[in-house]
């Protein structure tokens, strides 16, 4: 046995080089701000939508209710962000809990649009869903699934201006479906796209302009489709809008078919 051969079996497994601590020292604080966040903001949820209700009567001074509700979407808001961040966590350490079986795309993309509708009527932004009815079913995660749906629409939505149109398609390539996300917005800068997947990146000029957030819906994104097999890419170019394409796994069923549209009655 060499010199080094026993130096390796006798001593200790080396520390993680300096890039591989840091990251994971920074995981490991993630965690612990975001656990530490969630009861007090529970608490806060909680007591201000008693308020903002009345529960136990009427407050008086109508301002205060008003307060109270502000209280309750501030809360809301940064509980939101908080559960992005031990998603990305979760999804960077390959901890998240995945379980993907054949899932109806028709059916999660329907889910989707509902869940921006408001935001669509605050835009005033219709989605228009391509062939709806016959669109692949894919292997996924039902509630990945609709998380990777309702980010790109919620993004879609909210960079095209009024009266504009988003456009969902699904198309099957292969063993794999590709689904299409695309507005017609200000775009974006193709040299801006690496740092828009990064968690907490945003773009420049107009996506900076017009929304608040930490920047990890699209990173978040990203990671769910690399956990299910798949991949994720944006394209777009300065006023020409933004296409967002996620890739799954086609669904086969037990027969070797592949499945599409609604599930039989």
């Amino acid at each position: 046995m060499t010199g080094s051969a026993r130096r390796g079996a006798e001593s200790p497994d080396p520390a993680p080089s300096g890039g591989k601590a840091h990251d994971a020292g920074k995981a490991a604080f993630l965690r612990m701000v975001s656990h530490e966040l969630r009861t007090p903001l529970n608490s806060i949820i909680g007591f201000s939508e008693i308020l903002s209700h009345e529960l136990y009567g009427p407050i008086g001074q109508p301002r205060y209710k008003d307060y109270a509700e502000i209280i309750r979407q501030s809360g809301y808001k940064l509980l939101g962000l908080v559960n992005q961040i031990v998603e990305i966590v979760r999804l960077q350490d390959g901890a998240a809990e995945l379980e993907p079986k054949p899932e109806p795309l028709c059916f999660a993309v329907a889910d989707a649009v509902e869940a921006v509708e408001a935001d669509c009527a605050a835009h005033e932004v219709r989605i228009r869903i391509e062939d709806g009815a016959h669109m692949p079913w894919v292997m996924a995660d039902q509630k990945a699934l609709r998380t990777i749906l309702v980010n790109l629409l919620r993004n879609a939505v909210t960079f095209s201006p009024k009266g504009a149109e988003v456009e969902v398609r699904a198309r099957r390539v292969g063993l794999e479906v590709e689904i299409t996300i695309e507005d017609h917005g200000d775009g974006v800068d193709p040299a801006d796209i690496p740092r828009l997947m990064r968690p907490f990146e945003q773009g420049e000029a107009a996506l900076t302009r017009a929304v608040d957030g930490a920047g990890l819906g699209l990173p978040i994104v990203g990671l769910l489709c690399e956990a299910m097999g798949g991949g994720f890419e944006l394209d777009g170019r300065p006023d020409k809008g933004v296409s967002a394409t996620v890739r799954l796994p086609v669904a086969v069923m037990g027969a070797g078919d592949i499945a599409e549209g609604p599930p039989a009655a």
